[in-house]
């Protein structure tokens, strides 16, 4: 749980400055997640909370997954690896049926991605002493 919250929480920042930089709504990735549970034209206010809750779900997920797999050696270089993995599936087999999804600029999402993956990686090393 504590590896999930973390990286929920921080994961976002590569997209977040992205989108501070170019201008862009710091909002695009939750309420293209949104768009996985509720149309894509519902308000956007509805869509930040679905986007939330998708987020929160997703997270708790692939933390669940990444500390049962990851190796005690270099789990935030193998986090980060995964987190890779994690990308391509994510965004390019689940995200590409979404268009909101499929229109958000792909190295911020897999920056958020890597991040993921080395965030969980790291309270795993923390957790192990290391």
């Amino acid at each position: 749980m504590v590896a999930a919250a973390v990286a929920a929480v921080f994961s976002g920042a590569p997209s977040t400055v992205w989108n501070l930089v170019t201008g862009d709504s710091v909002l695009a990735s939750t309420e293209a997640a949104g768009t996985l549970l509720v149309r894509r034209d519902a308000s956007r206010v509805r869509l930040v909370l679905a986007g939330g809750a998708a987020h929160v779900a997703i997270s708790l997920w692939w933390a669940q997954v990444l500390t049962r797999i990851l190796p005690r050696r270099h789990p935030i270089l193998a986090g980060a690896a995964a987190g890779a993995a994690i990308a391509a599936f994510d965004l390019g087999v689940v995200g590409r049926r979404y268009p909101a999804i499929r229109a958000l600029p792909v190295a911020p999402q897999l920056a958020d991605h890597l991040a993921f993956g080395a965030l969980v990686g790291a309270v795993i090393s923390r957790r192990l002493g290391r």
